[in-house]
């Protein structure tokens, strides 16, 4: 099968991380896959592995998430059976690939994908109707495409996100970084990794931190980077938090930040299902967040995971305050169970056996 992998951009988010894994699984699978981008480079593009098809349309990165010059032309050079659009502005784009295949290739599918718990812009909810057939990557994403947007339940395909990362680190790196980062053995390790951005919410847990008790021995990691990284640094610092508040940077691969942390935290606004927060779990982290779309499907909620009405950062320090006390033979539990459901749920083999039992059908013609 010839697959046609749309995405705007390989910056470093949850998206575009789910982009690389699926070109790199569909071509090792032994089919033709190419990932075409808007913009060239980005912080994920060194990633691809070498038989996968790259291709960007701009010429130099105008910055300009939105333009796709030769968009036509790359489609046609490639002749897929199925277009797969991933993130905002490819699915922007799917309504009039749709009407370009139906003219030329009228046997190729466009599968278009909510992946957002952001309000969709008219161009993305045109390319909802007219696509083949829509991938949600949460129930309650499936939820809002019928209620809120309505699209036919028969031409919505749950499909969870994919662990992307490596589930283990050693003990002696997880300690090593630890230490680098001031935090002895008994500092309990709070722990998010986002870009960021406004919606995703770094400073709401740079607040919480900083009701947290003084005598509490507690760091919270932020790794990521973005356009919001400068004002968190400088709220951390007006919150008198600069020994306690670390920021990461990018990681290409967090690993051992996730071996090395404690518990997930995580404030975001806007979610349709947390990547952070499956991977977490799949390292054995509690997490606890606030309410969003997708959010009670990242984790068992109440055992593994807490799910905090938004903004009530009452009940989010109340959430943790028990997650400081526990004993090693109840974090080994809940650690054990943890694992167990996020290696399961989201396992990459499962979710990519899946879009291809998908591609399929819609090739032979199965469409609603």
């Amino acid at each position: 099968m010839k697959i046609l992998i749309v995405q705007d951009y390989l910056r470093s988010g949850g998206t575009e991380r789910q982009s690389v894994l699926l070109a790199q699984a569909f071509d090792a699978q032994g089919h033709t896959t190419t990932l075409l981008t808007f913009r060239p480079g980005g912080a994920l593009c060194g990633t691809l592995a070498p038989g996968v098809k790259y291709r960007a349309l701009q010429p130099f990165d105008t910055g300009l998430d939105w333009f796709a010059p030769g968009l036509f032309n790359a489609v046609e050079a490639a002749t897929p059976d199925l277009i797969l659009c991933m993130g905002r502005m490819a699915n922007c784009y799917a309504f009039t690939l749709r009407t370009l295949v139906q003219d030329r290739w009228p046997g190729t599918a466009v599968v278009a994908t909510m992946r957002t718990g952001k309000a969709l812009p008219y161009f993305f909810r045109r390319s909802l109707r007219a696509a083949t057939h829509v991938v949600a990557n949460s129930h309650e994403a499936r939820t809002t495409l019928t209620r809120n947007y309505g699209v036919p339940a028969d031409k919505i395909s749950v499909i969870h996100n994919s662990l992307v990362f490596p589930t283990s680190a050693t003990r002696d790196t997880a300690a090593a970084l630890r230490a680098q980062q001031g935090a002895t053995a008994t500092t309990t390790i709070l722990l998010n990794v986002a870009m960021f951005r406004p919606e995703k919410n770094q400073r709401e847990l740079i607040q919480l931190a900083a009701g947290l008790p003084d005598s509490s021995d507690w760091q919270l990691w932020l790794a990521g980077e973005g356009p919001a990284r400068a004002a968190c640094e400088q709220l951390a610092a007006e919150l008198g938090l600069k020994k306690r508040v670390r920021f990461l940077g990018f990681l290409r691969d967090p690993t051992p930040v996730y071996a090395a942390a404690d518990i997930a935290v995580h404030a975001s606004a806007s979610e349709s299902l947390s990547n952070f927060l499956i991977e977490a779990q799949a390292h054995g982290l509690p997490c606890i967040a606030y309410a969003a779309q997708g959010i009670g499907e990242c984790f068992i909620p109440g055992r593994t995971g807490w799910v905090i009405p938004r903004d009530d950062r009452t009940a989010f320090r109340n959430a943790l305050a028990p997650l400081f006390q526990l004993t090693p033979t109840a974090r080994a539990e809940l650690a054990t169970a943890a694992r167990a459901y996020a290696r399961t749920t989201f396992d990459p083999d499962r979710q990519v056996a899946a879009y291809l039992e998908l591609f399929n059908r819609l090739k032979a013609g199965d469409r609603p």
